[in-house]
């Protein structure tokens, strides 16, 4: 039976956030809100969070798991990124994109996608996402909690409690959540190339 954590918007509870950060820390799945829609969580190294996210979502190995950050700086230490690339995703930051690029070696190779070496990072615009990052430390492995055969993602914390209480850990409830995933930009060719139109302005991109 996963957890509950009834979380302030704008005000986050510290002792909350602080038990969320030590549930991921001893290994929980969590279901968390972001400034796009909610999605699924745990800590960076979890071969356990990892598949069994692959299973609620029925995802194969090519898909690309984000490294959600709390911000630039601890971004640049999972993705390599050139100059004109730094300047596009710095003014497009916190936001609702998702960017593919080159793995550094802190990234374990079973989150990199498996030919190209690759893999998303994003920093969220979120009150409630960014607490729990500072507290956290490090990045959260995610995927958008969106259901197989399902055309958009749950934004009830009750709903997610409700209907995944069996497969998660916790659920972090702050409210309605968006509906729409992120805008998916790969920069790994050096030219930036548009996956996913989501949340996110893409004419900046274009």
């Amino acid at each position: 039976m996963a957890k509950y954590f009834d979380v302030h918007p704008d005000n986050p509870q510290p002792r909350t956030i602080a038990q969320v950060a030590d549930s991921v820390r001893s290994g929980a799945l969590i279901a968390y809100p972001t400034d796009s829609c909610y999605a699924l969580g745990c800590r960076l190294g979890s071969r356990d969070g990892i598949d069994r996210i692959r299973a609620i979502r029925r995802l194969d190995d090519r898909h690309h798991f984000t490294l959600v950050c709390q911000d630039f700086a601890q971004l640049g230490q999972f993705v390599r990124i050139d100059n004109d690339v730094f300047r596009a995703i710095k003014a497009s930051t916190p936001g609702s994109y998702t960017f593919i690029l080159p793995a550094t070696r802190e990234v374990p190779r079973m989150l990199q996608h498996p030919k190209k070496k690759t893999v998303g990072v994003r920093i969220p615009d979120h009150v409630v996402t960014q607490a729990l990052l500072r507290e956290l430390g490090e990045p959260l492995l995610s995927s958008t909690l969106l259901l197989p055969d399902e055309e958009e993602p749950m934004t009830q914390g009750w709903e997610i409690k409700d209907r995944l209480d069996h497969v998660l850990d916790a659920v972090v409830d702050s409210g309605e959540c968006g509906t729409e995933p992120t805008t998916v930009i790969d920069f790994s060719g050096g030219e930036a190339e548009i996956v996913r139109e989501g949340a996110g302005d893409i004419s900046r991109f274009e």
